[in-house]
């Protein structure tokens, strides 16, 4: 009743005087017919005011001197730093460039996974800027009103003129940005006008000198095109994962400040986690600060990042889960199969740890530790990741006369490595070098979906063969290796039943393999 009250009384401000209703009902329905009386004389009154709150600019103004983010604390994607250095260059320094004739584009584009660092660069930036820096999220566009995201672009180009030069950062653009004509409201929804209105305001007839816009996106694929042509977005850079020297560089800017035991070397974590995002790298560090403490030392060793690399990638250690003693040689069996071919098949990453302690669903691992990135492999490569997928069931078979289900997931990466072999890479001697699955974008649905093969159904037949012939050689190769190395089989799966895990050392040691091997 207090909020009746209060709008009986703006009434009276405004010269309305409401017959007072003799009951709770009735005076509710007065309020709900002078409402609309009450809304009408407020947009009179309010009518050379300024636009409605709801319809302004969101963007947040970043102060340098309260970002604790500089260049410094980004690290594995250096050249997209030197991009938004020489942004802030020109910005800082417009009359070098000038003099050469050249000019700021007017927008950059950071594209790459989640988690490599695009938002990271935004922050640096923002505390590396001597000029205004405008803070907006793509969705905050977005509203339910028809009109209200057109109007909050407008806004938020308005204010950036007035602070020019400046910077502003749109993040998750893909938010706003999505090809037009995908929509359930054809080409006059709410979030098309707003699109509309930022292409305008990006490119237009009056050039805004001064004015980089720059956005982020993990889906640049369903940008609208016209956002993407030179005049807009002049520049895209890809922020994509980490290297080697990527990952050293962002595990040493984590680890900055925190207490290292003297053994610690992170560059054995760094080639533990290809494919790790520098978000993963983050919480990797976070979670082994989070073991020492739980072991209650004053600093971080290295069993606490092996174990926190072991956490993140196979889940926490299941000691709550008593295995049976069957299922236990079961395992051990299973995981030195891999080991085995692993290490003695060719073109294969070292074994850096075999273990049989549960981790999240799995009952035992094997994990490999890479000398270097593979950007690129070669068949025969691939056919030996695929024989090692197999060295667990032919060691099960071999050593107990049928296999479990526990290599469930070595069937699901083996026969999805073989599809790629066969439909992607063009490895069948049979089919050629033809690609016999087509990609299609979904720009509505927002996500990959592969089609349906484009071929007859004679050569889909030959695909199934293809694919089949493929896994049965690895198979084949796998009970081969298995069945010449018999006892060293049988001494690696006792000793992991004795210790149940051993090292990529231990194992060399173990079949007395040199260690440069």
């Amino acid at each position: 009743m207090s909020c009746a009250r209060l709008v009986f009384k703006r009434l009276k401000r405004l010269g309305v005087y409401p017959k007072v209703a003799t009951s709770n009902i009735g005076f509710q329905l007065m309020l709900y017919s002078a409402g609309g009386l009450f809304y009408l004389l407020q947009q009179i009154q309010n009518r050379n005011k300024p636009v409605a709150p709801v319809c302004r600019s969101q963007a947040k103004p970043h102060k340098r001197d309260t970002s604790t983010v500089t260049f410094m604390d980004v690290a594995g994607v250096d050249e997209a730093k030197q991009e938004l250095e020489e942004i802030l260059e020109f910005i800082r320094h417009p009359k070098r460039f000038s003099a050469m004739g050249a000019r700021v584009p007017k927008g950059v584009l950071l594209y790459g996974p989640p988690g490599t660092g695009k938002t990271l660069l935004a922050k640096a930036l923002a505390g590396e800027a001597g000029v205004p820096f405008l803070n907006m999220s793509g969705s905050e566009f977005v509203e339910m009103f028809v009109g209200v995201g057109a109007s909050r672009v407008r806004d938020l180009f308005k204010e950036a003129r007035m602070k020019t030069p400046c910077i502003v950062f749109i993040d998750e653009i893909d938010a706003v940005g999505r090809q037009r004509g995908t929509g359930i409201g054809g080409s006059h929804d709410e979030r098309e006008q707003t699109l509309n209105q930022l292409l305008v305001e990006m490119d237009g007839f009056n050039a805004k000198k001064g004015i980089v816009v720059i956005a982020a996106t993990n889906r640049p694929d369903v940008l609208d095109p016209a956002l993407l042509r030179p005049g807009r977005f002049d520049r895209q850079i890809v922020v994509d994962r980490p290297d080697l020297k990527g990952r050293l560089d962002i595990l040493q800017v984590h680890t900055r400040g925190k207490p290292l035991a003297n053994g610690l070397d992170l560059m054995v974590i760094a080639r533990r986690t290809p494919g790790f995002t520098g978000a993963d790298l983050g919480n990797l560090v976070n979670e082994a600060a989070l073991l020492a403490i739980r072991r209650g030392t004053k600093c971080i060793e290295m069993n606490d990042m092996e174990e926190a690399v072991d956490r993140v990638m196979a889940g926490p250690q299941r000691k709550s889960r008593v295995m049976s003693n069957k299922d236990k040689k079961l395992t051990a069996y299973h995981e030195a199969g891999h080991a085995l071919v692993g290490m003695l098949l060719p073109h294969t990453d070292p074994i850096h740890k075999v273990s049989i302690i549960s981790r999240g669903r799995a009952g035992g691992y094997t994990l490999t530790l890479p000398a270097e990135d593979h950007y690129y492999q070669t068949r025969s490569e691939l056919f030996s990741q695929l024989t090692v997928l197999f060295g667990g069931q032919a060691a099960e078979a071999l050593a107990f006369g049928e296999v479990s289900n526990g290599g469930y997931n070595d069937l699901v990466q083996a026969t999805e490595l073989a599809r790629k072999m066969v439909c992607e890479y063009g490895m069948s001697e049979v089919l050629g070098p033809i690609t016999y699955v087509r990609r299609k974008e979904q720009v509505f649905l927002g996500r990959d979906i592969l089609e349906n093969r484009d071929c007859s159904e004679k050569i889909a037949g030959t695909i199934d063969n293809e694919i089949h012939r493929l896994i049965q050689d690895a198979c084949a190769k796998a009970e081969e290796i298995i069945g010449a190395n018999i006892k060293k089989l049988n001494l690696i799966a006792n000793s992991l039943l004795q210790r149940e895990t051993l090292s990529g050392e231990e194992l060399k040691n173990l079949l007395n393999i040199p260690a440069n091997q």
